[in-house]
């Protein structure tokens, strides 16, 4: 899929990369779902299924926070407060906990919720806001979220599909 350069354009690639990932999700049997046999996000790291949609919403939520912030005027601490962007494995390591209590069929609720919430704000806003200048150095907001929410939906159904092939 190219890279999204429009409020539209970004809208389908979220949807679009969603509705593969969450048909792909619904093939891992719950009895499964926390079977940490796949590649985590940090070198030498195994995660399960349930992890990989922790991360996912983890994400999601994580740039929905980086949207109300600026739109309330406040500084953006990106990537997330006490990380850095080479630090990303640890920030991982942490929405693994953070959704920790949650259920398989609980964590896709939370994703299609997060999801959905994107798409709402997204909607909400101008091509020019956007796409019309720069927001965290040189990239654009439609760019920053791409690279955390279409790019990574499309990842995680490599690693998903690959996970289900393996575990057939």
């Amino acid at each position: 899929m190219a890279v999204p350069g429009s409020k539209d354009e970004l809208l389908d690639a979220i949807t679009k990369t969603f509705d593969r990932l969450r048909e792909d999700f619904t093939r891992v049997p719950k009895e499964r779902a926390r079977e940490a046999t796949m590649q985590g996000h940090v070198a030498g790291e195994m995660m399960s299924p349930a992890d990989l949609a922790a991360y996912l919403i983890g994400w999601n939520e994580l740039v929905l926070k980086w949207i109300d912030r600026d739109d309330r005027g406040e500084a953006v601490d990106f990537p997330e407060t006490g990380f850095r962007w080479n630090e990303l494995g640890l920030l991982a390591e942490k929405f693994y906990a953070d959704y920790e209590a949650f259920d398989w069929p609980k964590r896709l609720e939370l994703l299609e919720a997060a999801k959905e919430k994107l798409v709402s704000t997204i909607s909400m806003r101008s091509n020019d806001e956007l796409y019309g200048k720069g927001w965290y150095g040189k990239w654009t907001k439609g760019r920053m979220i791409q690279f955390n929410t279409s790019s990574p939906y499309a990842n995680a159904r490599a690693r998903i599909r690959k996970w289900l092939k393996a575990n057939s």
